[in-house]
Order: structure tokens, then sequence, then C-alpha cells
């Protein structure tokens, strides 16, 4: 399977968005780790709809007009991510969560180290908001985009 991409200019530098036919698939970060996300071949397409409209409503998220994202996802992970991810998508815009309490909230209070590890693998950046996830002593702690662009997105959000 192909994928689509084109690639967009952001407050927290330049940033690669990846597509289905039918779904934004990932969000990559300028200098990320190539083996954070395994993705099928890529061909740049910059007039996919589905990535104009990512490009569209990220511009509007870092203009600060845009507190919620209303695009199709679709994310390839085991099982455990997946609840992982699923939860991302329930922490509200000017909210942070612990690993602790995304372990609780897929009920598994157990699994702190784990969620940890599945937040850093998340190949939705931004749109699934792994950013907003802190540690308990509300520090922030590991970010795929480097903690300098995790700051900017949360003071985006006001958080910092």
């Amino acid at each position: 399977m192909k994928l689509s991409f084109m690639e967009m200019a952001s407050p927290v530098g330049q940033l690669k968005l990846v597509a289905t036919e039918t779904a934004l698939v990932a969000v990559l970060w300028e200098n990320e780790n190539p083996n954070r996300v395994r993705l099928a071949e890529l061909i740049e397409n910059t007039q996919h709809p589905i990535l104009l409209e990512t490009q569209k409503q990220l511009n509007e998220y870092f203009a600060g007009q845009r507190q919620v994202f209303d695009l199709p996802l679709d994310f390839e992970g085991t099982e455990f991510q997946q609840k992982v991810w699923q939860a991302l998508l329930t922490i509200p815009f000017g909210e942070t969560r612990s690993y602790k309490q995304i372990a609780e909230q897929i009920g598994n209070v157990k699994a702190v180290r784990a969620v940890g590890a599945a937040n850093g693998k998340n190949p939705i950046s931004i749109i699934a908001p792994c950013h907003r996830v802190v540690g308990a002593n509300g520090k922030l702690v590991g970010f795929a985009g480097g903690l300098e662009n995790k700051g900017i997105l949360l003071k985006i959000e006001k958080l910092q």
C-alpha cells in the first residue's frame, strides 16, 4: 500500500503529514526517529484532500483558532497502543493527564510504563494530543518531537 504525504511549516518545525486514501495515519516531526513509526512507501501529494484539510486544521490550531480536530484517523498499532491512543483523543484542549491517569482510564493501573511507551509511538502527533501527557509531578517528560516542542504546544494551549 502506498501512502500520500505532504510537508508543512509550523511553529514546531517542519511536519510531515501522511494519509491513506481515506484517513490521516501520521503527523511526523522534522527530526523524526525513522524507527518510531513504520510506514509503507510514501508518495508526495500536495493536493490530497485529507492532507490539505489536516494542514488547514493544524494552521488554525497554531493560530489559536481551533481546539478540536475533525479528521478521519487510522491508527496502526497493537490493541494496547490503540487503547492508549484513543484515550489521548479524550484529553480536552487546555488540560493534561499523567501517564498513571491514562493507565487508569484504559483499565490497567499497573501499565504506567507501557502507557508511556505507547504514547511515545503515537503516530498522529498533535492531533492525538500526546503532548498533553505529563509526568505525575506535572513535569514535561518524553516527547517524540522534543521537550521544547512539547512546551510550545502546551503554550499554545495556555498550559505553561
